[in-house]
């Protein structure tokens, strides 16, 4: 949840629905090993977000809010 304890939103473009997984994420060109990155998905996108970044070997983990 936020700061103002509204639900976490999905980050695909143009989505509003509530999150519900945790894509963990770097790009190891640019990032070193601690820095990670979140992306949160609802379940209509967490599939498809998760290609995304599994075809650029940018994928960390998956995880459930």
């Amino acid at each position: 949840m936020s700061e103002l304890n509204e639900p976490a939103r999905c980050s695909a473009k143009g989505c509003r629905a509530d999150a519900t997984t945790d894509l963990r994420w770097r790009n190891p060109r640019l990032h070193d090993a601690a820095r990670v990155k979140h992306w949160l998905a609802c379940d209509e996108h967490a599939d498809s977000l998760a290609d995304f970044l599994a075809r650029r070997n940018f994928l960390l983990g998956r995880d459930p809010l």
